[in-house]
This record gives structure tokens, sequence and C-alpha cells, in this order.
């Protein structure tokens, strides 16, 4: 019975999943939040320990009532379900796990009409064996490149409506039609951010990395082995007079490095 239960405990650890994966996430309340003394509406989760790695951001929206519990219930979710899927699956399984937040929503405490209330952007991404893949609905925006080479890359940039103001979010009705996905491989480092940081990642088209602001971000992370430092740095770019000036809503970055 004792060697059979080693045999079974040896078995297990050869098949748990070998990842060593750094990952360093924020979210900063925009100008527009704190002078209305409302809170910080994105929320970002992760996941390391499952067959999968899985990270995703979320912004409520800033004229939904509850926008900040449709973020936290669809990146927690998604996260959770994701994890140990099977990567090619993982398109068909999104929708599911999209389809369960909405269903969380529908049964919340505080849902008295639609979902509209709870309304939230999300991007996040997806990875295993070298492998990866975004899933994407509304703004925020995602990049992942190969180690510091910034000309390797590949992006899943936001979407608007008719107007700049105007995104998608998967409370909608038609989230399956707005729901995107842009697979990739090869790349070891992925940044996921909320919209109140996509004028700063890249040109106006969205074809391209803009070095001056990610790459001084990257390296230092790359470099900094104590998290508390590297959080406060972060926290320090994001909310400095300058970029709150540029862009006054609320920041979220998630940056994850393969070692």
């Amino acid at each position: 019975m004792l060697l059979i239960t080693l045999k079974t405990l040896v078995l297990g650890m050869k098949n748990k999943p070998k990842r060593n994966i750094r990952v360093l996430a924020t979210s900063i309340k925009g100008l527009r939040n704190a002078n209305r003394n409302a809170p910080c509406q994105d929320h970002s989760c992760h996941a390391t320990n499952g067959k999968n790695f899985v990270a995703v951001v979320s912004d409520g929206a800033g004229s939904a009532k509850y926008g900040k519990i449709g973020a936290r219930i669809v990146c927690n979710t998604l996260v959770d379900l994701l994890k140990n899927e099977k990567f090619e699956d993982i398109k068909q399984k999104t929708y599911e796990a999209i389809k369960v937040a909405r269903q969380k929503l529908s049964l919340h405490r505080l849902n008295k009409k639609n979902l509209n209330d709870f309304a939230a952007t999300l991007v996040g991404v997806v990875f295993a064996n070298n492998k990866g893949i975004f899933f994407h609905i509304g703004d925020g925006a995602a990049v992942a490149f190969t180690d510091e080479n910034y000309d390797n890359f590949t992006i899943s940039p936001p979407e608007n409506g008719m107007f700049s103001c105007e995104t998608y979010f998967y409370t909608m009705e038609n989230w399956k039609e707005n729901l995107r996905f842009v697979p990739f491989k090869g790349h070891n480092t992925f940044v996921l951010m909320s919209d109140g940081l996509t004028n700063f990642s890249f040109n106006g088209e969205f074809n391209e990395i803009e070095k001056r602001f990610l790459q001084p971000i990257n390296q230092y992370l790359c470099n900094e082995p104590l998290k508390y430092r590297a959080l406060n740095a972060l926290n320090k770019t994001l909310s400095n007079p300058r970029a709150e000036r540029i862009n006054p809503d609320d920041k979220t970055i998630l940056w994850a490095k393969c070692l």
C-alpha cells in the first residue's frame, strides 16, 4: 500500500506542469475617478499553477454602476476555468467561461434589470508549450514579444465603435460578435493593459510598439528582483502627473515573463 502511494505521488509530481513565470500587476485609480471620489474600476487576475498560464485584465465602464464588480467577476472566472483546459480547446472554452461570468452577473444580488450595470471590457492571454492566444472584447490591449527584441511582437489592439469613446463589453447581448482571438508562437513576454495605457504603449495605428514606454518598463522589471520595488516603480510611472494629463482614466498593467 505504501509503495503504491509513493508511486502515485511520484507520478503526480512528474505530471505537474513545470513553469517559471514572473508576473507583476498593478492598478492605479485615474484622475477622473479620483476627482469624483469613485473607486478604480479596473481589475486583473492570473494563474501560474495550472496546465496553462492565464492572465486577464478588465476595465469596468465608468458609466456602469457596478463596473468594478463586472470586471472582477470576469477576470476571476476566466482564469479559474481556463487554467487547466486543453490549449487546443481554448477558443470554445473561452466562450463557455464568459457565459459562466455572465450567468454569475445575472444571479448577482445587485442585478435589478440587465447586465448593463456591470459593463466591462476584457483582454486576456492563455499560454502553454511555447504557444499563446489573446482573447479580447473592447478596448484595452495586449502585446507579446520575444526577450528584448521589440521588433518581434504580436499585438491585440483595442476595438472601438463609431466614436473613439465607444467600445464593447462582455455584458452586451452581442458580445460573441465582438470577441476576438489573436494567436502567437515563440514569444516569452506578455503585457496586458486597460485602455488608460494604450496610447502610451503603441503608435497611433496600433501596429508598432512604443519603445520609449514599454522598453524601459520591461528592462527594469526584468532586472529588478524585489517585487515591492518593481511594483513601487510601476505605480510611480503610471500615476505621475504627465501620465494623468495625457490620460485621466484608470490604468492597469500586467507584465509576465517566462524565465
